[in-house]
C-alpha cells in the first residue's frame, strides 16, 4: 500500500502518517523528494484502517498497490510535457523532436560533417556515443571524455543540443558537464542506482526501454528518475527482443499510444535499433509519427559501410535528408511539424 501525500504537505504531515501507521502495527518507508512525498506501508502484524489514513491531513490518495506511474500520471485534459533540448528545440510540442547522429563519435571532422548535415535536414539535436556499451569486450568502447569534447565542439559550431549516453554512476557529473541531455541506454533501464543518479541532475534524461522491459517496468524506471526530483524525462521506444530473428528487435509501436494514454511524458522512437536494418528505418519512422510519437532517434553516418559501430542500421546523410522530407505528410496528417 502507498500513501501519496498532497504536494503542499510538510515534514510534520509525513511524521503524522508514520506515527498513525505505527499505532496500527505497521512499519513504513518514506520517500521525500523535491516534488513528491510518498509513504510505503510495509507488512506488519496490525490491521490497516484505510479510512483513518485517507482522512489524515494532507493525504492525496491511498493506493492498494504500486501503480505503473505516479509523478507523470495523465489526467483528463493534461497535455504532454515539453522537455527542452538545450536551446535548439524540445520534445513534446507540436514540432517533432528529431535527434540524429552516429552511433559512436569517431573523429571531430566526421562529427562536424554529420552535425551540419542533420541540422540542415531539420534535426534539433545531435546524438553520438562517447561511452559505448558493446556486446563484445573487444569492440570499440568509445573515446570517453575526448568524445564528449568533440560533441561540445559540434554544439559550438551548429547550435544543436547534444544527446549522449551515460553508463556508470561515477560518470554522471562528467557527462552532465558536456551534454544537454543524458541518455540512459537499454542495458541500463533496470540500473536503479544510475536512474537515481541522473534523477539528481538538472539536465533532461532520455530513457530507452530495456530490450525485455515491460510497459510497467519502463514507466517505473522513469519514476525512479522523477522521484529524485528530475521531471524532465523523455521516453524512447527502441524495440524489444522476441522470437523474431529477421530484425534486430521487434519495434513495439503499440506502446506509443498507450503511454500517451497513461503518462504526460513525451515518447520518441528509435527505428534504427528497433529494426537493425537500414531500409526499414524510413517506413518505421513514418509509422512512429503516425501513431503519435513526439520525435525520433536516428543513426546517421557519412559512410555507414565504414562506421565503427552499427553501420548496417545507419542511414547515410542523403538518406537521412530524404527521410526528413518523407516525414512531412505524416506529420501534417497528425497535426505536427517537422
Amino acid at each position: 500500500m502507498l500513501v501519496v501525500m498532497d504536494p503542499r504537505s510538510t515534514t510534520e504531515h509525513l511524521d503524522h502518517v508514520v506515527k498513525l501507521l505505527r499505532r496500527m502495527g505497521a512499519d513504513s518507508f518514506v520517500l521525500d523528494s523535491a516534488h513528491q512525498k510518498i509513504v510505503e506501508v510495509l507488512p506488519g502484524n496490525g490491521e490497516i484502517n484505510r479510512a483513518a489514513l485517507e482522512s489524515a491531513p494532507m493525504i492525496d490518495r491511498v493506493l492498494d498497490r504500486v501503480e505503473p506511474l505516479l509523478a507523470a500520471n495523465r489526467q483528463p485534459g493534461d497535455q504532454t510535457i515539453a522537455v527542452p533540448l538545450g536551446t535548439s528545440g524540445s520534445v513534446g510540442g507540436r514540432k517533432l523532436g528529431i535527434i540524429a547522429g552516429p552511433c559512436s563519435v569517431e573523429s571531430e571532422s566526421q562529427l562536424l560533417e554529420i552535425a551540419a548535415a542533420v541540422k540542415e535536414a531539420g534535426a534539433v539535436a545531435l546524438r553520438g556515443g562517447a561511452f559505448k556499451p558493446r556486446t563484445s569486450p573487444y569492440a570499440f568502447q568509445g573515446h570517453g571524455e575526448r568524445g564528449l569534447e568533440m560533441l561540445a565542439r559540434a554544439r559550438e559550431e551548429t547550435g544543436l543540443a547534444i544527446v549522449t549516453e551515460v553508463m556508470r554512476c561515477e560518470h554522471v557529473e562528467l557527462v552532465a558537464r558536456y551534454a544537454d541531455v543524458l541518455q540512459v541506454g537499454s542495458r541500463s533501464m533496470h540500473n536503479t542506482h544510475l536512474l537515481a543518479a541522473v534523477g539528481q541532475q538538472s539536465k533532461p534524461v532520455l530513457l530507452k526501454r530495456g530490450w525485455c522491459g515491460t510497459l510497467e517496468e519502463f514507466l517505473l524506471a522513469a519514476e525512479y528518475i522523477m522521484a529524485g526530483g528530475n521531471r524532465q524525462v523523455i521516453l524512447c521506444e527502441r524495440g524489444i527482443r522476441t522470437h523474431e530473428t529477421y530484425v534486430r528487435n521487434t519495434l513495439s509501436l503499440a506502446i506509443v499510444p498507450e503511454i500517451k494514454r497513461l503518462s504526460t511524458l513525451p515518447i520518441i522512437v528509435d527505428p534504427s535499433h528497433g529494426t537493425g536494418r537500414r531500409h526499414l528505418v524510413a517506413p518505421m519512422s513514418n509509422a512512429a509519427v503516425a501513431c503519435g510519437a513526439d520525435g525520433l532517434l536516428i543513426e546517421a553516418h557519412p559512410d555507414p559501410s565504414r562506421a565503427w559501430s552499427d553501420g548496417h542500421q545507419s542511414l547515410d546523410l542523403e538518406q537521412f535528408h530524404e527521410l526528413m522530407k518523407g516525414l512531412r505528410p505524416f506529420a501534417e496528417a497528425c497535426g505536427r511539424e517537422v
